[in-house]
């Protein structure tokens, strides 16, 4: 519980609601990047004069020299021209060039609150946290893009994408929880230990969702089985248990990979109109319904963005970062119902 005045208060939360949003921003673009086929377009980690893009003709050459160099450019675009490679070149720089302005836009501010001692004192470490993710997922997204580089590859390891998403949507969870601890003062009724378990199961099978989401991202499996609800005919796919040993098929095999998103969605959906059907009535009635409603819309979205399943289409691109933008709302609603189902006094 903080002690500050109001005013501190407020100003720490709107400046985490800032962050929020843009880590919300970056992981669309983010998205716009993959869609894209943009991701390896700059094959170099330069953390400092990276910032800045090519500003001559000459230096625009270089880099697409470079980029000819990997296996990516032969295998998917052998006709590119210059034109073509700033195109791809704009949304990796703006991708990383957005994260960089994350960092100070937590931590110039982080410094100010911090020498003006209005950072709440009981917690003042943790908003440390977000800094030090924040800076590993710039060492992780490198990392990421590194694996594409590599001789034989012509995309980014789809491990390695799961835990890039990964991290950038635990960042936006200690921010919000961060903020939700700076306004509110609210302490958890001992009543409410039913719908507490259940909304952070709820949220823990978002966040899963959202890394099996990674997945069919990674290894484009969402450009196969194209039919709902069934897999081209079948419930479960034949070609589910293709690869021994059998984990791998969890991570690297199309059908399998495609499947269990689904499933986890059914599962998920299931899950949500328990919990609403148990907080009517309630406090958490309002929250329960405002995330059913987003829901079944990334249901519905999901589904329509499977149906148009044409790589490099505009449409499918557009219904692809719609689903994954709205990923973001169920999440955060998802964890803001959790969270008043911990703090909330009648």
């Amino acid at each position: 519980m903080i002690t500050g005045s109001t005013s501190s208060k407020n100003a720490i939360s709107l400046w985490l609601l800032i962050v929020m949003l843009l880590v919300a921003a970056i992981i669309v673009v983010g998205g716009a990047t993959r869609l894209t086929n943009s991701g390896l377009s700059i094959t170099e980690w330069a953390p400092i004069t990276g910032a800045l893009p090519p500003l001559s003709t000459e230096a625009w050459l270089a880099e697409f020299e470079k980029y000819k160099l990997i296996p990516e450019f032969e295998a998917e675009h052998p006709d590119m021209d210059l034109a073509g490679f700033k195109f791809i070149y704009f949304w990796e720089w703006a991708h990383r060039q957005l994260g960089r302005f994350i960092g100070l836009a937590y931590v110039v501010p982080l410094l100010i609150f911090a020498v003006r001692k209005k950072l709440p004192e009981d917690k003042g470490l943790l908003f440390l946290i977000p800094a030090v993710l924040i800076g590993c997922q710039g060492a992780i997204g490198w990392w990421m893009v590194h694996s594409g580089l590599q001789e034989g590859m012509v995309n980014v390891s789809q491990y390695r994408l799961a835990t890039h998403l990964g991290m950038a949507f635990i960042i936006l969870a200690i921010l919000y929880w961060l903020r939700k601890s700076t306004l509110n003062e609210f302490r958890r009724p001992p009543e409410n230990a039913f719908l507490m378990k259940r909304t952070g199961i709820l949220a823990g099978l978002v966040y899963l969702q959202i890394i099996a989401g990674a997945f069919v991202a990674g290894t484009k499996s969402g450009l196969s089985y194209n039919t709902w609800p069934l897999m081209d005919g079948s419930f479960i796919p034949s070609g589910y248990f293709v690869q021994t040993p059998m984990w791998r098929n969890l991570f690297e095999n199309t059908p399998a990979i495609q499947f269990n998103h689904r499933m986890l969605a059914y599962i998920i959906l299931a899950w949500a109109i328990w919990v609403w059907v148990k907080a009517r009535g309630t406090y958490l009635q309002g929250i329960a319904t405002m995330f059913m409603v987003i829901l079944l819309w990334q249901v519905v979205l999901g589904i329509v963005t499977l149906l148009t399943g044409v790589e490099n289409d505009a449409l499918h691109i557009g219904l692809a970062l719609g689903h994954q933008f709205s990923s973001i709302l169920v999440f955060v609603i998802a964890l803001g119902l959790f969270w008043k189902s911990r703090h909330f006094i009648r």
